[in-house]
């Protein structure tokens, strides 16, 4: 049985330009493909769905290959011998964006790319993997091929369902994953009549079944030229596309249940991260290896999506290094809540949005174990954990914001299913940023015209950058990290949304979301356990789980958790909430989005529009007191090991002249 790792590298240069990063000096670029093989029936392969019906090699492995991006320094020398792997979100690099400030890109090639240079000039080797093995190229994604399961007599099939909620008008053909850079499972059929499309107004709405001649598996094109009746197109039979005559009306939820075939063996792409990271720390070969050698620690990052993927990875033991010991030393999930992935099961789409109030209401994102101590759900009685190999887990830095709480059940990180605090276990760090987006903050207001509010604009990846030298800290030095930061029950920081309710401020115009217990709980069977999917799913007879949120103060701010200088003196109301608007769903959450709501600019403004908030003039006079409260706060938060001195800088130049481009304050 051959198993292993080989890299091939297809480029290798120099990255921005030759610029020297501090201490590290340069850096070089290397991209490429990486080829794995796995023994199937090895213990650590054991769990992963359908491997027992993927292909095999002449010698009995399964093969698969990803693609790479390594940027590591010159000289290795002048490293600080750390490893920090990106788990790349859906195909696209994010790190740095969020730790160097950098432009989004999946290609980093100039210095520009580097941004700031932040993990640069801290001497790391950064890795990126694909991972996701049902992603189309395009965009620069990182693209894993994934086999396809199959018995020796006949293709795999089975039920799946897919839901659509488009905001514009216009849209009639669609993928049948729904995005167009995922792979759609075909269907075994493209008679109508053996699927079911419906649609709803709402989650909790009866389901209208849309007649079978009013849709077909098809997909619309246009062409260059033009016919009698104008310009050229076609409706062309296909197994992997959605058409509806009419077109997809904004804002309704669309739910298709169809019969798919050939399902890809998705759970290889733990395999292949655990396998990645391993060969690169250990492999001594430097003509196979271009990091041996050079690496003793190993941090893994993820966000969102890769922030549940992270979590799961590390439940289900992945993180046990085939050669001994741990695949990651330190782990940093961002904005994952509460949830795990679903990518390991038959059919899985690993881009299936997590269930929320409104998109995505009954997918299985969340189950429990929820914590990352042992905790035990009070409907099963199960008692679990995330953690709960010692040998293998890893140090664990969690960062969550406000939107987790409303949309993705992140109280449950730090409570159990009743909703009473838990205590972390004693190698793991919870913090929230309080008042804050599960998207990266934009540096001026954005309104998605399907949202009631304006974009959140708190900024915080300075905290990324304060956090990862903590982390490395605690993993290299045994030196902790600040005492988690998070709403508690105890002291009247996390409360139920009944509380909450009273508690935020009436402010005119601004309506408020609805409670985020609103969310299914599954009635999971034995096949689900086994990796094959219930659909459409089974919806258990019960309360349900404790969600709680953060409490807030008169201005509607959040109390607990790293509060940003932008938040301590507030030019506004920041949530991590958003409601949609009239035509898409008018009510409910939107998405992930969170909002910002700005304080009267005068007492006169205040007083006209009935405003309850003290204005910016009542609260600051000017904008050399206002960035002098930002400096204070920033100056505080570094005193407690949160941000860098570097960031405290760079904040009070940005705090100057109101903040903006983030706000538009005309005083």
């Amino acid at each position: 049985m051959s198993a292993g790792v080989r890299l091939q590298i297809d480029l290798r240069s120099g990255f921005a330009g030759g610029a020297r990063f501090g201490e590290a000096g340069a850096y070089e670029k290397l991209k490429g493909r990486a080829h794995f093989a796995v023994d199937p029936e090895a213990p650590g392969e054991a769990g992963i769905a359908d491997i027992a019906f993927a292909p095999r090699e002449g010698d009995g492995s399964v093969a698969f290959a990803a693609d790479f991006l390594i940027l590591k320094p010159v000289d290795p020398a002048r490293g600080n011998r750390r490893l920090f792997f990106d788990w790349g979100n859906r195909g696209n690099i994010r790190a740095l964006q969020h730790f160097n400030d950098a432009p989004a890109g999946n290609d980093p090639e100039s210095l520009a790319d580097a941004g700031n240079g932040f993990l640069f000039r801290r001497g790391y080797a950064l890795a990126w993997l694909a991972w996701q093995g049902d992603l189309w190229p395009g965009d620069g994604r990182m693209i894993f091929d994934a086999p396809v399961a199959r018995k020796p007599e006949a293709p795999i099939t089975g039920l799946i369902r897919r839901e659509y909620v488009v905001e514009r008008e216009g849209i009639t053909t669609l993928p049948l994953s729904g995005m167009v850079s995922v792979r759609s499972y075909p269907a075994v059929s493209r008679d109508t009549a053996k699927a079911r499309l419906t649609r709803r107004r709402c989650p909790q709405d009866a389901r209208e079944t849309i007649p079978p001649f009013e849709w077909c598996f098809a997909r619309l094109e246009s062409g260059q030229g033009l016919d009698a009746q104008g310009a050229e197109s076609a409706l062309i039979p296909s197994a992997e596309h959605i058409h509806l005559k009419a077109g997809f009306k904004p804002g309704w939820i669309y739910e298709l249940v169809y019969e798919a075939r050939d399902p890809l063996v998705l759970g290889l792409g733990y395999a292949g991260v655990r396998d990645f990271l391993a060969f690169l720390r250990r492999e001594k070969d430097g003509e196979a290896n271009p990091l041996a050698g050079a690496i003793d620690k190993v941090y893994g990052w993820g966000r969102s999506q890769t922030g549940r993927a992270l979590r799961d990875f590390i439940y289900r033991g992945f993180n046990a290094d085939p050669q001994g010991g741990r695949v990651f030393d330190a782990v940093m999930p961002h904005v994952s809540g509460a949830g795990r992935m679903w990518l390991n099961h038959r059919f899985a789409q690993g881009s299936a949005m997590a269930g929320q109030q409104y998109e995505a209401h009954e997918n299985f994102a969340d189950r429990f174990p929820f914590a990352y101590g042992e905790t035990t759900d009070h409907l099963t009685g199960k008692t679990d954990a995330i953690l709960k190999r010692p040998d293998n887990d890893p140090l664990v830095i969690h960062t969550q914001s406000s939107t987790e709480y409303w949309q993705r059940r992140g109280s449950l990180v730090h409570t159990d299913t009743k909703g009473s605090d838990l205590d972390e276990p004693p190698g793991v760090r919870l913090y929230l940023f309080a008042s804050t987006q599960h998207f990266l903050a934009p540096a001026e207001p954005t309104r998605n015209p399907a949202c009631q509010l304006a974009g959140n604009v708190v900024p915080t990846a300075p905290f990324f950058r304060a956090l990862l030298d903590a982390l490395d800290r605690w993993a290299s030095q045994g030196v902790p990290p600040p005492p988690s930061r998070v709403p508690r029950r105890a002291d009247d920081t996390l409360v139920a949304y009944a509380d909450w309710r009273k508690q935020f401020v009436a402010i005119p115009g601004v309506a408020l979301p609805a409670s985020p217990n609103d969310l299914p709980l599954f009635d999971y069977g034995p096949e689900e356990e086994e990796g094959v999917l219930q659909e459409p799913p089974r919806l258990a007879d019960a309360e349900g789980y404790v969600i709680l949120v953060p409490s807030v103060d008169a201005d509607g701010n959040e109390v607990a958790g790293l509060r940003a200088p932008l938040l301590a003196a507030p030019l506004g109301t920041y949530t991590g909430w958003n409601l949609r608007t009239e035509g898409q769903g008018k009510g409910a959450l939107h998405q992930f989005s969170g909002g910002t709501i700005p304080f009267p600019q005068t007492r006169g403004e205040r007083q006209m529009s009935g405003d309850p908030r003290p204005s910016i003039a009542e609260r600051y006079g000017d904008a050399d007191t206002f960035r002098q409260a930002v400096l204070g706060a920033a100056q505080r938060l570094q005193a407690e090991g949160f941000l860098l001195e570097e960031d405290v800088e760079r904040i009070a130049r940005e705090a100057a002249n109101w903040y903006r481009p983030r706000h538009d304050v005309d005083l």
